[in-house]
């Protein structure tokens, strides 16, 4: 239609551009997801995904975000967090991309179901129900968390893409009303933080808190954040000075390796001022080095204690802050030899020595756990996990309101090393009594679960 008004001509010419600018934009975004995506991918994969995406464009055409934007930027970005910072693959990616279709479009569960069959089906129909939630203290509330969890114990990429989600959301919360910025951060400090820790996914958990933290407290957040950019060159230069010595004799005897010194996230130096009341120049462990190194499976134990070895000629180091992660994983697989030494200026500095498989796990998570399935000892961590959520789960004479209280207590809780009388490591919640560690030796024996109270 044509009409003579050049002001309405140059205001429907407009349009006319931005459409195809958001166009080409959306099509720049998948393309990126689709190079974010690890591993080979079949002619049936690439089909799958492409047929996912033109569907997710269509169902959200009509449908912006609170930023102005097309809402398929959000499912794109989504599936990218899955592919390249989770590690998912294709199924995850489909489901990423359709993860809101079936709640905020025409799209039904059915029609995914005749697409893309029973797996994905199963993961959007519990993203559906995770998203038709309130995560509050009520008991009708809980019963609802629990029948998620359930779904969990099922599919545990349900959680996966939830938390790429809600990763999402965080990182554009911004473009919300303030007090939906606290409901939102205070939702993801209280569950999905401590559920992405708990998976294993330790940067995604600490960007989580780092953002919850920049809504609930934004003075606080932004204090530590400038006092961190502040003192980076200081740090960098103080890093460099400390690795020298090590990185020369790593090189002499032979390792591949690389090393990373980063900050502590805003959240965890936040945390360490409130629980040992001081103040951010009385933290001494702001930074932590990171030493990783390339060596075969039947080595990496002897090669890291090695590094430890090469690290402590040069530095002295804290008997009492010795954690060895590799004799004993964490609970979600983590494993790693971490020391504290002091440095020539008198400053404590935190070591982490892993092989690059343990640093995959420690990045990735649950994720990199498919990918070592073969290796019984690394996967059994979260299967039993799951096993136990499942039992406490179908058990009819739990309440629901208590399992989640449990469950967030669990989530949080940090683990101690308790040794047995033949010497042996293990693993217990930080506030386990003797009885604990009896039944944890007896039950280890004779082969039985215990079901966490």
């Amino acid at each position: 239609m044509s009409t003579s008004d050049p002001a309405i001509n140059k205001v429907a010419e407009k349009v006319q551009v931005d459409l195809v600018k958001e166009k080409a934009e959306i099509l720049r975004r998948y393309r990126g997801l689709l190079r974010a995506i690890p591993g080979e991918r079949s002619a049936e994969d690439s089909r799958l995904i492409r047929k996912a995406f033109n569907i997710a464009v269509e169902a959200h055409k009509d449908q912006r975000r609170k930023t102005g934007e097309p809402y398929i930027y959000h499912p794109i970005a989504v599936a990218r967090i899955c592919a390249e910072e989770i590690g998912l693959g294709t199924t995850s990616v489909v489901a990423a991309l359709l993860h809101d279709t079936v709640e905020d479009t025409d799209l039904t569960l059915d029609d995914v179901k005749d697409l893309f069959g029973p797996t994905v089906t199963t993961i959007i129909d519990g993203l559906t129900k995770i998203s038709g939630m309130q995560f509050q203290t009520d008991s009708v509330q809980a019963e609802n968390f629990r029948k998620v969890l359930m779904t969990l114990s099922q599919d545990v990429r349900v959680i996966l893409i939830k938390l790429a989600d809600r990763l999402h959301n965080m990182r554009t919360l911004d473009s919300m009303a303030r007090d939906k910025q606290l409901k939102i951060a205070s939702e993801t400090s209280y569950l999905y933080a401590p559920m992405a820790h708990r998976l294993g996914l330790y940067n995604i958990k600490s960007e989580l808190e780092d953002l919850s933290l920049k809504f609930q407290e934004p003075d606080t957040y932004s204090d530590i954040s400038q006092r961190l950019k502040k003192g980076e060159a200081v740090r960098k230069r103080f890093i460099s000075r400390f690795i020298m010595p090590i990185r020369e004799a790593m090189e002499k005897e032979g390792f591949k390796f690389q090393i990373k010194g980063r900050p502590k996230s805003v959240y965890s130096i936040y945390n360490k001022m409130q629980k040992k009341h001081v103040s951010f120049d009385e933290v001494y462990d702001v930074f932590a080095v990171r030493i990783i190194i390339d060596t075969r499976p039947e080595l990496e134990k002897a090669d890291c204690w090695k590094v430890y070895s090469i690290v402590t000629d040069f530095y002295q180091p804290n008997p009492d802050r010795l954690r060895d992660w590799i004799a004993l994983p964490k609970a979600t697989g983590y494993e790693s030899l971490h020391t504290t030494v002091m440095s020539p200026g008198g400053r404590w500095v935190e070591v982490q020595i892993r092989s690059v498989r343990m640093d995959e796990i420690a990045e990735m998570g649950v994720a990199a756990h498919y990918r070592y399935k073969d290796n019984e000892e690394h996967s059994s961590a979260l299967d039993n996990w799951l096993g136990r959520i499942r039992e406490v789960l179908e058990d009819p004479g739990s309440n629901a309101l208590d399992f989640v209280n449990d469950f967030k207590l669990n989530l949080f809780s940090d683990e101690i090393v308790v040794f047995t009388p033949n010497g042996e490591m293990r693993s217990l919640p930080a506030n386990a009594t003797a009885l604990d560690f009896a039944y944890e030796i007896h039950t280890r024996s004779v082969g039985i679960a215990l079901v966490p109270r």
